[in-house]
C-alpha cells in the first residue's frame, strides 16, 4: 500500500499543508489562499481538506503526520528568553504565555483533534524541516545545504550535508543572532510590516546608497570571517518587547523609524541597501565557509532568507559552488513540505526519490484547478459573460491582447506552492511597454510605484536576454539584463538620484528592468507548465521578444488567488482588461457592473 505523510506548518506565520504519495510531493498549499488572510497563521484546515480531497483519501489512511517545529523546545527557549531579562518584557509574556499554555505545547492534541487523527504524530526540528525541503526535492544526489531565517526552535542559521535518504546538520547559529532577524528589524524600522515588507526593502535598496554598511558593522553585528556572528542585542527590542528595535537606534541612522505609510527618503532607500549589503556579504562568507567543511559540488538553500532573490543571483555569480537549488517555498510554509519529507526519509527509512537532472518540485504547481465544467458552473450562478475558445484560440488571441498593451488576469492550471505567482495565478502585460511597470503598480496592485516587477522567459531563450546561464524556473535569482539589450543613460540621467531613477527606460524590456539594470528572473520550461510556455512562444513568434512581465494576482494586502470567484473579483475591482479562466476569456468593458457590497461567497455557496 502506498505510504502517505501530511506535512504542516502553523501558528507562526504562512500556515501550509503538503501531502506526500511514497515520497512525491502530489498537493500543496497555503492557508492564506483559501481563508483570504494574509500569512494566515491559523491551522491549515483548508489546505489540509484540500490536499486530502486532491488525493481522495481520508486522515485515517496516513501513515504520519509531521508538524515542522518541536514546540515544547520553542516554549523552552521563549521561557528562557524571558528569564535572560528579569524585570523586561513583562507585557510580551503576559500575551504570549496564555496562548502557549492552552494550545501551542499541547500541539500533538490539537492536530489530533483538528485531522480526527488516532495515528503517528511527528515532530522534525525547524532547520531539520528546512533542510529537507532544500535538499530531497533538489536535483542532487548529494549536496550541502545552508538555510538562513529568522528563528526556529533556537537555531537561525544551519548548514550540512544531504546525501541519499539523509540530511545531517553539522553546525548552527543560535537565537538571538539571526540574520533573518537583523533584515526584519531594519525593515521595521523602515516603516515596512515585518514578515511581509521584507521583498519592498529589497526591492528598494538599488535606489540607496551603502551609506550605513560600516555603522551596522560597527554597532549592531560582529561578524566573523566564516558567516557566523553575534549582534549586539542593545539596539534590538524583539527578545523581549512588542517591536523590532528600540530608540537606541535610532542614533545610528539619523533619526527615528519611519511611520508606516508616510513619505519614502532617500535615508530609507540608503538603509535598504546598506542592509542588502550587508546580508549579502554574510551568505557569501557562509557559503565559503560550508564549501570548505563540505566540500560539496552543489548548494542548496531554505529558509526565509532563502527568498532574497538578490543575494542569491550573487552567490551565484560568485562560483563557490558549481550550482544552487533553492526551494521556492523557502519560508515557513515549505516547512510543512520539509516536515513530511524529513519523516518520509529519517523515520520511516524510505529510499531517496530516483533523480534525473531535474528538479522534483515540478515548477511548484501543487494547489487547487479549476475544470472548464467548474468554470462554466460558476459564470453560470453570476450570469457572467465570457467567450469559449480552444487553446490555441486561447494563446493566440491573449498573444495578440498583449502586443496591444492590454493586462491579463491569467488563471490557468495548478495553483503555485510558495510566495510567487509562477504563470498560474499572475498578472501579466508586455515587458515592452514604457508604461507598464508604472500603470500595474499604481493601477493594478495598488502598491508603491519603486517596486520592480518579474519576467518570465522562455527557458531556452533565457541566455539571450539575461546574463544567465541556466533555468531559474521559481524567480528566486536575480541577474542583469544583457549589455545589448540594454540602453545607455543620457548624462543628465546619470546624474539623477534616488527615486527619480525610476522612470527611465533602461532596456528592450523597460517594465523588468530595475533601475540597476537587474531583474528577477522566471524562466518557463514547457514540461512544467506547457499552457504557459505556449503563450509566452506565441508572444515571441509575434514580436521577437520571449519576455513577458509576470506578477502574482492579487492586489496589495490580499493573497493571491485562488477561485475562479477571487479572479473575478480581483479583475473587477482593478483596471486589469482581460480575464482568462481556463478556456475561457472574459473582456472588461462586457461585465456588468460590479458591486463590491455583495456577499459573493455566501451566494457562490447558497446557489
Amino acid at each position: 500500500m502506498s505510504k502517505y505523510i501530511l506535512g504542516i506548518s502553523a501558528y507562526y506565520h504562512d500556515s501550509a499543508a503538503c501531502l506526500l504519495k511514497d515520497g512525491e510531493i502530489i498537493a500543496a498549499a497555503q492557508e492564506e489562499r483559501f481563508t483570504r488572510i494574509k500569512h494566515d497563521h491559523n491551522f491549515p484546515k483548508y489546505a489540509v481538506e484540500f490536499c486530502l480531497s486532491y488525493s481522495g483519501i481520508k486522515a485515517e489512511q496516513l501513515e504520519a503526520v509531521a508538524f515542522y517545529d518541536k514546540p515544547i523546545l520553542k516554549f523552552n527557549r521563549l521561557l528562557e528568553t524571558y528569564l535572560s531579562y528579569p524585570g523586561k518584557g513583562i507585557k510580551s509574556f503576559i500575551m504570549a504565555m496564555p496562548l502557549w499554555l492552552r494550545e501551542k505545547i499541547w500541539m500533538q492534541d490539537s492536530i489530533a483533534k483538528e485531522l480526527n487523527y488516532e495515528g503517528k504524530i511527528l515532530f522534525p526540528e525547524h532547520h531539520e524541516s528546512h533542510a529537507a525541503s532544500a535538499f530531497f526535492p533538489s536535483p542532487y544526489e548529494r549536496a550541502a545545504f545552508l538555510t538562513i531565517d529568522g528563528v526556529g526552535e533556537w537555531a537561525t542559521s544551519s548548514f550540512g550535508i544531504g546525501k541519499g535518504n539523509k540530511v545531517e546538520l553539522l553546525s548552527e547559529l543560535h537565537y538571538p543572532h539571526s540574520l533573518g532577524l537583523l533584515y526584519s528589524a531594519l525593515t521595521y524600522f523602515t516603516g515596512f510590516k515585518v514578515n511581509s515588507g521584507e521583498y519592498k526593502v529589497m526591492g528598494l535598496a538599488p535606489y540607496g546608497e551603502p551609506k550605513y554598511v560600516q555603522t551596522i558593522y560597527d554597532n549592531l553585528i560582529d561578524l566573523k570571517d566564516d558567516g557566523s556572528f553575534r549582534m549586539n542585542m542593545d539596539y534590538f527590542n524583539y527578545n523581549t518587547g512588542l517591536t523590532m528595535t528600540n530608540t537606541k537606534i535610532d542614533s545610528l541612522f539619523d533619526g527615528p523609524a519611519r511611520k508606516p505609510e508616510s513619505l519614502l527618503t532617500q535615508r530609507e532607500m540608503d538603509i535598504a541597501r546598506s542592509l542588502q549589503d550587508v546580508t549579502e556579504e554574510i551568505m557569501i562568507r557562509m557559503a565559503h565557509h560550508v564549501k570548505k567543511v563540505t566540500q560539496e559540488k552543489y548548494l542548496c538553500l531554505a529558509g526565509g532568507v532563502a527568498l532574497n532573490c538578490v543575494a542569491n543571483g550573487k552567490l551565484l555569480r560568485e562560483n563557490i559552488f558549481e550550482d544552487i537549488w533553492i526551494q521556492p517555498a523557502a519560508g515557513d510554509a515549505g516547512g510543512a513540505l520539509g516536515a513530511a519529507l524529513a519523516v518520509y526519509h529519517h523515520y520511516l527509512n524510505q529510499p531517496m526519490i530516483k533523480k534525473s537532472g531535474r528538479d522534483l518540485q515540478k515548477g511548484s504547481y501543487f494547489g487547487t484547478e479549476y475544470s472548464d465544467e467548474e468554470i462554466k458552473e460558476f459564470l453560470k450562478i453570476y450570469k457572467i459573460p465570457a467567450h469559449k475558445v480552444t487553446e490555441d484560440e486561447l494563446v493566440t488571441q491573449i498573444a495578440n491582447l498583449l502586443e496591444d498593451g492590454k493586462i491579463i488576469g491569467w488563471f490557468e492550471g495548478r495553483m503555485e506552492f510558495g510566495p510567487r505567482a509562477l504563470g498560474s495565478r499572475s498578472i501579466i502585460g508586455d515587458a515592452r511597454s514604457p508604461e507598464m511597470q508604472k500603470k500595474m503598480n499604481l493601477k493594478i496592485k495598488y502598491r508603491e510605484s519603486f517596486r520592480p516587477f518579474a519576467p518570465t522567459v522562455l527557458a531556452e531563450k533565457v541566455s539571450d536576454w539575461f546574463e544567465l546561464d541556466r533555468e531559474s524556473p521559481y524567480m528566486l535569482i536575480v541577474a542583469d539584463v544583457k549589455k545589448e539589450k540594454q540602453r545607455l543613460m543620457t548624462k543628465d540621467e546619470e546624474l539623477l538620484w534616488g527615486i527619480e531613477k525610476l522612470n527611465i527606460v533602461r532596456s528592450q524590456i523597460p517594465a523588468v528592468t530595475h533601475v540597476d539594470y537587474s531583474a528577477r528572473v522566471q524562466t518557463v520550461h514547457k514540461n512544467d507548465n506547457p499552457l504557459y510556455h505556449k503563450l509566452i512562444t506565441k508572444f515571441y513568434e509575434k514580436t521577437g521578444c520571449p519576455v513577458i512581465v509576470n506578477t502574482s494576482f492579487n492586489v496589495r494586502g490580499e493573497p493571491i488567488v485562488e477561485s475562479p470567484l477571487d479572479a473575478y473579483k480581483c479583475f473587477m475591482r482593478t483596471e486589469i482588461d482581460v480575464l482568462t479562466l481556463g478556456n475561457y476569456i472574459l473582456y472588461k468593458e462586457e461585465q456588468p457592473e460590479f458591486h463590491d457590497s455583495i456577499d459573493w461567497k455566501q451566494k457562490y455557496e447558497l446557489d
